[in-house]
């Protein structure tokens, strides 16, 4: 018999997909059987309040800020009073969110969750245009922004017809300074959607990923609880920002879950998070293989030493990134593969049982395996498609892509896996268009899109080149209208207006002008030629780089 919903708000059920096109989700495991009713925010906060602990640190910032537990709780249950008696939120209602790593994003995300709504979370970078997909996607009235951010968000609202609402953090903190600190978190059911999470498949057409309150509570008790294994003494710090479900778990609910802290830092990249590191002494550390490798060579000039546990996601982790990070502090990085579809991480191994170069086993409670292109169980050593269930899988808010990413109750992840006889799983590739750069996911055919709206494009492809730093840049190659000139100038103009176009972080870090692109006979783009393209061209600047380094030794001696 079906619990009943505390939603008044129904879009989210009616969204969700048929049950026999979800993926058959497992609980076998003790830890991952949760009570019918369930608010997931009074299980990472108001538990510690009740068992004694509300004086324990839970948030530090940059300038000297610090929230305990009950310091948090407190304005979480403001906030939510905000939302529910001046905003008008009921519950099952969308709130987008929109603001760098900081408290009160926090304080927000979850007051939104104990109220009974639903948390949209937005990377700070995105422009109108991806704001506004997903508010009507997701048919948003109400927006909580940083005034800092506002601009972007503003244009949305003039645009859209969902979202009515918009209040800057100035304002909300001004509304919760007025009401009341208590707030009887509304009485959710386990299976109530809390979160929607959004990510982009290579047509950069926005996918909405739909997670329930006993996703957020199994991803800590399956993961971090079996393979992370943090204490209650542990500082979290890291870069993803919280609108990435690898942030929200490693910066906030797994240390919460265990009555831990976290440092939120709203600049983060290698260059902040070293001098963060020496500042507040965190011993776990979120962030992408990228970042371990350009820390390296400061590392010398910062004290990292209260780090004892380093967690990398996001990308694929290079073997000789693992190598290099070991031999400069000690620590083996924890790798992990996971999807906004599966929530967090899981694959990874935990301290004593890492092999350099493989991403780990299964998580305790997941399954994993690889498969063949018509669903059959492929032999160890074969390489294949990966096949993955657990307490979490993928519910698309409706969308065709279901039937895709589920087949026979098991997530088909999107990336090649080779699985040894020992159950590790091995790093192929990715079997899609997708584009891994530093740990972001970037659909090329966006990036194209945005190119061609450039009144000097005629046509473009992007796909991703191998590049050492970065794991691969997003490479451009343009053709160009008549009397418009293939000069370096040129591909800078090109790159500031895609800049302008869609979040930053997407934009083509190398732009290459052709005569014509490859196409087959019906015209579509042979994006694999282009591929085959960059990394002969990355293969070949490698070389180059090798002989002129060559040169240089015989030359020196």
């Amino acid at each position: 018999m079906a619990i009943p919903s505390a939603h008044v708000d129904t879009f989210a059920a009616r969204g969700l997909p048929p049950i026999e096109m979800q993926p058959q989700f497992l609980f076998d495991r003790p830890e991952l059987r949760y009570p019918d009713r369930l608010n997931c925010v009074t299980e990472f906060i108001d538990r510690h309040l009740r068992e004694g602990r509300g004086g324990s640190v839970a948030i530090l910032a940059p300038g000297g800020l610090t929230w305990t537990y009950a310091d948090l709780a407190a304005e979480v249950n403001r906030i939510a009073n905000v939302l529910t008696r001046e905003l008008g939120l009921v519950p099952g209602n969308r709130v987008l969110l929109r603001a760098p790593n900081n408290p009160t994003m926090v304080a927000a995300y979850l007051a939104v969750i104990k109220a009974g709504g639903i948390v949209v979370a937005t990377m700070p970078l995105l422009r109108a245009k991806e704001l506004t997909e997903i508010v009507d996607k997701a048919e948003i009235g109400l927006a909580l922004c940083d005034d800092r951010l506002m601009d972007e968000l503003a244009k949305t609202g003039a645009s859209s017809a969902f979202l009515k609402r918009i209040v800057g953090f100035a304002e909300l903190s001004s509304l919760a300074a007025a009401v009341s600190p208590e707030f009887a978190p509304v009485d959710t059911v386990r299976d109530d959607v809390c979160l929607f999470g959004f990510t982009s498949g290579t047509t950069g057409k926005p996918k909405c990923t739909m997670h329930f309150h006993r996703d957020l509570l199994a991803i800590c008790d399956a993961y971090s609880g079996n393979v992370l294994k943090p204490q209650a003494t542990d500082r979290f710090i890291g870069s993803p920002p919280l609108a990435f479900t690898f942030g929200l778990g490693g910066l906030v609910l797994f240390p919460f879950r265990v009555g831990a802290s976290t440092v939120l830092l709203e600049k983060a990249s290698p260059g902040d998070l070293l001098p963060a590191i020496a500042e507040f002494k965190p011993t776990i550390c979120f962030t992408a293989p990228t970042a371990y490798r350009a820390m390296i060579p400061a590392l010398s000039e910062h004290n990292w030493r209260s780090l004892r546990k380093c967690v990398s996601a996001g990308e694929a982790l290079p073997k000789a990134t693992f190598d290099a990070w070991k031999a400069a502090t000690g620590l083996e990085l924890m790798d992990g593969i996971g999807a906004t579809e599966m929530l967090h991480i899981f694959i990874s191994a935990p301290e004593g049982e890492i092999r350099p170069g493989a991403t780990g086993k299964p998580v305790p409670g997941y399954q994993a395996k690889v498969i063949g292109d018509h669903g059959e169980d492929l032999p160890p050593g074969t390489p294949g498609r990966l096949a993955v269930r657990g307490p979490t899988g993928c519910r698309y808010l409706a969308d065709d892509r279901q039937a895709k990413y589920v087949l026979a109750g098991w997530n088909i992840t999107g990336d090649t896996y080779m699985a040894d006889a020992d159950g590790y799983f091995w790093y192929q590739a990715r079997n899609d268009d997708m584009i891994v750069s530093a740990g972001y996911n970037i659909a090329g055919p966006e990036v194209e899109a945005a190119l061609l709206a450039h009144p000097a494009v005629a046509e473009a492809g992007v796909v991703g080149k191998p590049d050492p730093e970065r794991g691969m840049i997003v490479q451009a190659y343009v053709v160009l209208k008549p009397d418009f000139p293939a000069v370096p100038a040129m591909a800078v103009e090109l790159q500031v207006y895609v800049k302008a176009e869609i979040a930053p972080y997407k934009y083509p870090r190398a732009i290459s002008f052709v005569d014509k692109l490859p196409r087959t006979e019906t015209g579509k783009l042979q994006r694999f030629t282009l591929r085959e393209i960059a990394k002969a061209e990355a293969a070949s600047a490698e070389a180059a780089s090798a002989d002129d380094k060559n040169t240089a030794a015989k030359a020196a001696e």
